[in-house]
C-alpha cells in the first residue's frame, strides 16, 4: 500500500522511547486548569481529539515550577507540588491511549510574571520593567512594579524547582520535557546579556550565563534517569538589540549540548512587544520563517541531539519539505492541530483537500489575553469536550428542513453543520458565487494567504457536502414561506458602511477592499477613510505596489486595528505598522469627513476644516448588517427556528461568523 508523506510519519526513537512520527504538538496553555493550577477533565479532553488525530507527542505549556512567583496566565498548570502529579497523570493516560506521548513545558517567566497575580514583584536576573507590567501599570494609571534581583539563595531554589518539576511530571507518566530555555523566560534572561546584568557567578561571560541552565539540565538528568528525554527550547536570535544573537546562540547551544537529547529552535523573546512576532508568527510574517534557524542548529550538532522546527509551518507538506530538506529531525506546530485536530490522518490517508487550514489570525492567544480560555476561530469545538466529546458532533434526533440564507463563511458554516446532524439542507445565496466577504478579505495579496487558503477550504466543503446550494437566488419571504421549511438561519452579512457626505458618489471614491481585488483604479494622491484593520491591510496592500496614500479617521487612536476578540490585526498590527511607517503613511486621526471633491477631500480637525489632496479615496469606515433582509425573513419559520448569524447579527470577523454559525445549526 502506498505510504503519503514517509518522512513525516516515519517512526524516531529517542533514549529508547519510539515516538510514532515526527510531529509533535508545540506546548500550549489552554487556560483550563482548575483555578488552583491542576489538571481537569475539561483540558485533558481539549486535547482529546488532537491525540486522537495522530500527532506524535502534545505538549502542555507554560507549565510552572514555581506557581507563586512565575504567575502569567490564567488557570496555568503547575508543578511545584506533589499534589499536581495524580490529575496529571490523567493527561498522560489519555494520550497514550491513541499512541501519543504526553510532554510538559518546565517554565518559569521570570520578569514577566504577573503581580496582580503573585501578591509580589517578579524575580529575575537583574531588576527592570517587562513591556507586559508597564502596559498593565499605564492602563491601570498606576505605577509600574519593579522586578527584583535574585539571591544567590532565589537562584539555586530556583534550579531545585525546575528539577523536582521534571520529577513530578515524570511521576505522572511523562517521559519527556521542554525545559524552555528561549523567549527571554527565566532561564533565557539568564542567558541574554540584555536580561542578565549581574556580576555574581551567573552574569557576565557566556560562561557563566549558561550556568543556570546547565546546572537545571544536570539535575534533571541526574534525578529523571537516562530514559527520559530532554528538550531544550531557545531563541536562535532574539532580534533584540543588546540581546544573544545566532553567533552567540550558537556557542551557548554547543555548551549545553551533551546535556539534552532536542533541541527546539525558535527566536524572538516575549518581553519585548516589538520581539515578538517572531514566535507568536501572525499571518502578517512569513511561513516557517525559523526553520532556516532550525537548518543552522542542525548541521552544527551531533546526531545524538535531535533538531525540532517551529513557528509558521501549516501543514504535512510543510513538514515533509522540512525533513526532506534536512532542515530539522522533527516539526513541530500548535494552531494547524486546534484548527483540525485530525490533520495527520487526513494526510495519512491521503486525503489533504479535506483539513481545515489554520488562519493564523491569533483568535486562540486573543482569548488568553482576554481571559478566557483558547478558542480557535474556525474550529467551533475546540474546547467543548464536555458538549462534544471528542469533537464529535452528533446526528439529529428528528430530520429537518432547514434554509440558509447567505453564503459566506456565517452560512456555509452552520449549512455544513446542519448537513452533519442529518438535516435536509437548502443554501440560499444572492450572488453567483459562494464565500460572501471573505473574497473582499483576501483580495489579491500574499498577506492573506491563509484567509485565501480558508476561502478556498470552505466553498470545498460546501460543494462536496449533500446540502442543495442555489446560487443566483435571492431567498424573499414569498419563497421561503412557500417552502414551508422547519428552520431558518439568516446568514446574509453586511456592507460597506458609507459616509453620507457631499462628494460621496464621485467616480474616483471606492471601497477599500476594490483597491484589493485591483478592480478600483488607484491614481495620484491616495486617501484611505478609517482606521480599522481594513483601512490598515488596504494601505499596506498599496504601499507593496509603492503607493503611499494617507488615512484620515474620526478615531483618536488605532485601537480598532490592533484588535483583540472583536477584530482587528491581532499580533500582525506591529509588523503592518512597521511597514507602513517606514513607507511613510501619514495618518490623520481625530478627523471627520465632511466633503469628498474632486482632487481632495474636507475634514473637520479641532473645530478647523483641513484640506487633504485625493485623487483616489477608498472607503474603509466599516460594514452594516443587512438589518432590512433579517426583518423581512425572520418570521418566514417558527420564531423559536430562526437564528440571525454572522455579520447580519453585526459586523465582527471569521470567528463570529464561524461559532455563531455553528450554535445556530448544532441546537437546531
Amino acid at each position: 500500500m502506498m505510504q503519503h508523506y514517509p518522512l513525516t510519519f516515519s517512526p524516531i526513537t529517542i533514549r529508547g522511547i519510539e515516538f510514532k512520527n515526527r510531529l509533535v504538538m508545540t506546548p500550549s496553555s489552554p487556560a483550563l486548569t482548575d483555578f488552583d493550577g491542576f489538571m481537569t477533565r475539561e483540558c485533558v479532553d481539549f486535547f482529546r481529539p488532537i491525540a486522537r488525530g495522530g500527532v506524535g507527542v502534545i505538549t502542555i505549556g507554560n507549565a510552572l515550577v514555581d506557581y507563586d512567583v512565575g504567575h502569567d496566565e490564567e488557570r496555568q498548570l503547575r508543578l511545584d507540588t506533589d499534589e499536581t502529579i495524580l490529575p496529571l497523570s490523567k493527561f498522560t493516560d489519555m494520550c497514550r491511549q491513541f499512541g501519543c506521548e504526553p510532554a510538559v513545558e518546565l517554565n518559569h517567566t521570570g520578569n514577566d510574571a504577573n503581580c496582580e497575580k503573585t501578591g509580589r514583584p517578579p524575580l529575575a536576573p537583574s531588576p527592570g520593567y517587562s513591556d507586559f507590567e508597564l502596559a498593565r501599570a499605564a492602563a491601570q494609571g498606576r505605577e509600574p512594579v519593579m522586578t527584583e534581583a535574585m539571591t544567590h539563595e532565589q537562584v539555586k531554589d530556583a534550579v531545585r524547582k525546575y528539577i523536582d518539576a521534571a520529577v513530578r511530571c515524570r511521576q505522572a507518566g511523562v517521559r519527556r520535557v521542554i525545559v524552555h530555555g528561549g523567549h527571554a523566560n527565566l532561564i533565557g534572561q539568564f542567558s541574554s546579556p540584555y536580561f542578565n546584568r549581574r556580576t555574581d557567578e551567573y552574569g557576565g561571560s557566556l560562561e557563566n550565563r549558561a550556568r543556570f541552565a546547565r546546572e537545571i539540565l544536570d539535575g534533571v538528568r541526574e534525578r529523571c534517569g537516562e530514559d527520559f528525554v530532554i528538550v531544550f527550547r531557545v531563541s536562535a536570535d532574539e532580534m533584540l538589540e543588546g540581546g544573544m544573537h545566532l553567533e552567540e546562540t550558537k556557542t551557548y547551544v554547543q555548551m549545553l549540548q551533551d546535556r539534552i537529547d532536542v533541541l527546539n529552535v525558535s527566536a524572538g523573546v516575549r518581553g519585548k512587544f516589538d520581539c515578538m512576532h517572531y514566535w507568536v508568527n501572525p499571518y502578517a510574517s512569513p511561513h516557517m520563517a525559523n526553520v532556516k534557524y532550525a537548518k543552522v542548529f542542525r548541521d552544527l550538532l551531533p546526531d545524538s541531539v535531535k533538531v525540532s522546527a517551529v513557528a509558521g509551518i501549516m501543514n504535512i507538506d510543510n513538514a515533509e519539505r522540512i525533513l526532506a530538506e534536512g532542515c530539522a529531525d522533527i516539526v513541530c506546530m500548535t494552531r494547524p492541530f486546534m484548527a483540525d485536530p485530525e490533520m495527520p490522518r487526513k494526510y495519512a490517508l491521503g486525503k489533504p483537500e479535506t483539513v481545515r487550514p489554520c488562519l493564523r489570525c491569533g483568535h486562540c492567544s486573543d482569548r488568553l489575553v482576554a481571559k478566557r480560555s483558547t478558542e480557535c476561530a474556525v474550529n467551533p469545538v475546540l474546547g467543548r469536550g464536555v458538549e462534544f466529546p471528542a469533537g464529535i458532533v452528533p446526528r439529529a434526533e428528528t430530520r429537518k428542513r432547514v434554509a440558509v440564507v447567505g453564503g459566506g463563511p456565517a452560512g456555509l458554516q452552520a449549512a455544513y453543520t446542519l448537513c452533519r446532524r442529518g438535516h435536509d439542507v437548502t443554501l440560499y445565496e444572492a450572488s453567483s458565487r459562494l464565500g460572501g466577504n471573505l473574497h473582499n478579505a483576501v483580495g489579491v495579496q500574499p498577506l492573506k494567504q491563509d484567509l485565501k487558503n480558508y476561502l478556498d477550504f470552505i466553498i470545498r466543503r460546501a460543494e462536496a457536502s449533500d446540502m442543495d446550494i442555489r446560487l443566483n437566488t435571492p431567498a424573499t419571504a414569498e419563497l421561503l414561506e412557500r417552502e414551508n421549511y422547519d428552520g431558518l438561519i439568516i446568514a446574509c452579512g453586511a456592507v460597506p458602511a458609507v459616509p453620507p457626505v457631499p462628494g460621496i458618489g464621485l467616480p474616483h471614491v471606492h471601497w477599500a477592499p476594490e483597491a484589493d481585488l485591483g478592480t478600483a483604479e488607484v491614481r495620484g494622491s491616495v486617501v484611505i477613510v478609517g482606521a480599522g484593520s481594513v483601512a490598515m491591510e488596504c494601505a499596506y496592500g498599496l504601499v507593496q505596489k509603492g503607493i503611499v496614500p494617507t488615512l484620515v479617521a474620526m478615531e483618536k487612536d488605532l485601537s480598532a486595528a490592533r484588535g483583540g476578540l472583536n477584530g482587528g490585526l491581532g499580533a500582525s498590527f506591529k509588523l503592518i505598522m512597521k511597514a507602513l511607517n517606514d513607507a511613510g503613511v501619514e495618518f490623520r486621526l481625530a478627523h471627520t469627513l465632511t466633503e469628498i471633491r474632486e482632487s481632495s477631500v474636507l475634514c473637520r480637525h479641532d473645530g478647523e476644516t483641513v484640506e487633504i489632496p485625493a485623487d483616489t479615496v477608498l472607503l474603509a469606515a466599516g460594514m452594516k448588517a443587512r438589518r432590512d433582509v433579517v426583518d423581512a425573513l425572520r418570521r418566514c419559520a417558527p420564531a423559536t427556528e430562526v437564528w440571525v448569524v454572522g455579520d447580519a447579527g453585526g459586523p465582527a470577523n471569521v470567528a463570529n461568523a464561524v461559532h455563531t454559525g455553528f450554535d445556530a445549526a448544532v441546537y437546531m
